[in-house]
């Protein structure tokens, strides 16, 4: 059976086991101490070992990372919990959920290895 990042797109079979996600998650909330930010974010890397890369600022956050889950819905509901899930733990700010990106990891690695994408123009359909 061909690796997952060979198959051609939409076309993403399994065993049944889980398959790796890209998770992109955006929080914003009141503006709080960046470097209480930081710290809560670099708990959050501790609790959740998965975690990619966290950017921050004092009003918001994106943090990527991967998850395991059979389909894409399974992957964006645990998604969905983490910063909740972790908020008291690893004393994270009460930001809301502004934002969330799940992408499959064929996907993934076809988007990091090419080249930069035109600008989208408005009223436009155009090739990637």
């Amino acid at each position: 059976m061909p690796e997952l990042e060979d198959r051609p797109w939409g076309h993403a079979e399994h065993d049944g086991a889980g398959r790796m996600w890209h998770i992109t998650l955006t929080l914003a909330g009141s503006p709080d101490n960046p470097e209480d930010v930081r710290a809560a974010l670099e708990r959050l890397a501790v609790e959740h070992p998965f975690l990619l890369a966290g950017r921050y600022a004092a009003d918001h956050a994106e943090v990527r990372y991967w998850e395991e889950a059979p389909n894409l819905h399974d992957a964006a509901a645990i998604a969905l919990r983490l910063w909740g899930e972790h908020r008291l733990t690893a004393r994270l700010p009460p930001w809301e959920l502004i934002g969330l990106e799940v992408v499959d990891r064929p996907t993934y690695q076809k988007r990091a290895n090419s080249p930069a994408p035109l600008p989208v123009r408005p009223g436009r359909v155009q090739p990637f």
